[in-house]
């Protein structure tokens, strides 16, 4: 049941001391015997709150020490963008970094006007950067992404412009702890006045928006009449949107230009925390209840790499929806592209999609969860669109070349509009067309407490620890523990039927194990499913 305050405007009662957080990332010291204060970097970089001793500063110099080192392994010799969000933490995080950086002869460039930088717009300007730059750059983004107002992220991004990928996650992880674990002793930092001295600036927004036409019909939404709501959720592209409507004449109605730390304006999430979940119903609920004043309105998560779309028919699109939506018309509406293009998902997103798919002839690419399994065939110009059910993805530009390799909320959200405008009706309707033609999906996430020991056996499982023939009445017809289309581990196990899955995976920062659970028959088939899924697991982790 959703929490007594979810989808209600945050209490001032509940906002956290800024001052509090920030004195904590300077003051307090991670204990390295407790794993939970380590240097972890999981799908999207290293990620915790200085309340909890597991974002501080003694991290991030750790951490940026053991980037600086790569680099200099790998030969990169270029400049390393720095982007943050709007998360109180993330700008003594940028200060912190740039101190390492800069004593590490490291050219570092930041936004103009201390600014805030979306995940897609660095992206964006690494690869564009490379195209032209005689030694490689790379960038660093400084995000928890959606995660509540007290956290503080810390994510690298390597010269092809996406997230990093284990080989590097691995190095810098250990190396920064042991940095930590000998009191940064070999960690090369100036002051903040030397640092922010040295440090280099750009405009990142203004070469992005301009690049728009190359990837979205920016000239339908300029003769368009829709009435058009954005809401940026206090977020890094606030300026990237006051651009759009600049540079383009578009009207877009910035709904909330506010940005603030605590994150005030916010709604509740389900479980009654502050979360700027742009796919949920209950932080969205704010956004939700303007949907008959606006014909399509959209919003971002703090470093914008996810979208949420709100329509007229149905309100906030569940993101699996849009996605199945947003390759349906990409693939039929991109003249430039290549036949061959293949169409990425995470296995745990919809078979909404793998449906779609076949009925336009592309072939799937099946990756494990994590962006950073799509980004060589976004950047090899082999995969169209790369997306995952929580609300990132991101595709090649009109002409088939390479547009980010990380997710891009703005493009998401662009499309949405694109759609409607050539369609003459929004993607909430599409979707209950696709309904129609392929059936309905009941789909749901849902999480069940394990041990440390138990979820450890979960990512160690293989197909022959599944000894049952069939699951909720239906014969299964396969079992995985590697991604189809990579044969990459997955961390858990996937099992699939005609007309429904699911996928069990443990969570890395919680003792929980997560079910992603789909049926193409009804809610009840779903429930047992995910009923069967639960003692499937537990009859071979105990």
């Amino acid at each position: 049941m959703p929490h007594e305050n979810a989808a209600k405007q945050v209490k001032p009662s509940d906002l956290i001391n800024i001052p509090s957080l920030v004195s904590s990332y300077y003051t307090l010291t991670p204990d390295m015997q407790n794993s939970t204060q380590r240097v972890a970097f999981g799908t999207s970089g290293h990620r915790g709150s200085s309340f909890k001793n597991s974002f501080n500063e003694q991290h991030i110099f750790a951490i940026t020490q053991a980037v600086c080192d790569y680099r200099k392994a790998q030969g990169i010799k270029g400049k390393l963008f720095i982007a943050k969000d709007t998360h109180a933490l993330s700008i003594p995080a940028e200060i912190s970094a740039i101190q390492v950086c800069i004593a590490n002869g490291v050219e570092c460039v930041i936004a103009e006007n201390n600014g805030y930088t979306p995940t897609p717009v660095l992206s964006f300007s690494v690869i564009e950067a490379n195209k032209t730059a005689k030694e490689l750059c790379d960038g660093v983004v400084i995000t928890p992404s959606h995660n509540p107002p007290q956290d503080g992220g810390f994510k690298y991004n390597p010269p092809n412009g996406g997230p990093a990928d284990t080989d590097a996650t691995s190095v810098i992880e250990a190396d920064a702890n042991k940095y930590v674990e000998n009191s940064l002793k070999g960690v090369k930092f100036v002051s903040r006045e030397e640092a922010m001295k040295k440090v280099q600036i750009t405009d990142f927004i203004t070469p992005y928006v301009k690049a728009l036409g190359e990837i979205i019909d920016m000239k339908l939404l300029q003769e368009s009449s829709l009435n058009v709501g954005v809401d940026p959720l206090g977020g890094s592209g606030i300026e990237v949107y006051k651009k759009i409507n600049e540079i383009y004449g578009l009207s877009l109605d910035i709904v909330n230009e506010n940005v603030d730390p605590t994150f005030s304006f916010m709604s509740c999430d389900h479980d009654g925390k502050v979360r700027m979940d742009c796919s949920s119903p209950y932080a969205m609920a704010s956004l939700i209840s303007l949907k008959d004043k606006y014909d399509l309105a959209f919003a971002n998560d703090p470093d914008f790499d996810r979208h949420g779309i709100v329509t007229k028919s149905v309100g906030l699109m569940n993101p699996n929806h849009y996605l199945s939506v947003a390759i349906w018309y990409l693939f039929q509406n991109r003249a430039s592209w290549s036949n061959s293009l293949k169409i990425g998902k995470t296995l745990v997103s919809s078979s909404m999609i793998d449906r779609v798919a076949e009925s336009i002839n592309k072939e799937i690419l099946e990756v494990p969860v994590g962006f950073k399994w799509f980004v060589n065939g976004l950047s090899d110009g082999t995969v169209g669109f790369g997306g995952e059910e929580s609300a990132g993805a991101s595709f090649l530009r009109k002409d088939g070349s390479t547009w980010t390799t990380d997710k891009d909320g703005i493009i998401l959200n662009l499309l949405a509009y694109e759609i409607t405008a050539k369609l003459k009706k929004d993607p909430g309707l599409i979707y209950q067309e696709l309904e129609k033609e392929f059936g309905v999906s009941y789909y749901e996430r849902s999480d069940a407490p394990a041990s440390p020991e138990q979820k450890a056996k979960l990512k160690k499982l293989s197909p022959s620890d599944i000894t049952s023939k069939t699951l909720a009445s239906e014969e299964i017809t396969g079992i995985y523990t590697n991604a189809a289309g990579n044969n990459q581990a997955i961390g858990g196990l996937k099992v699939t039927t005609k007309n429904g899955w699911f996928a069990a995976r443990p969570s890395g920062t919680e003792d929980i194990y997560k079910i992603y659970a789909e049926s193409f028959i009804s809610r009840e088939h779903l429930a047992a499913i995910q009923k069967e899924a639960q003692q499937l697991v537990l009859s071979v982790i105990g």
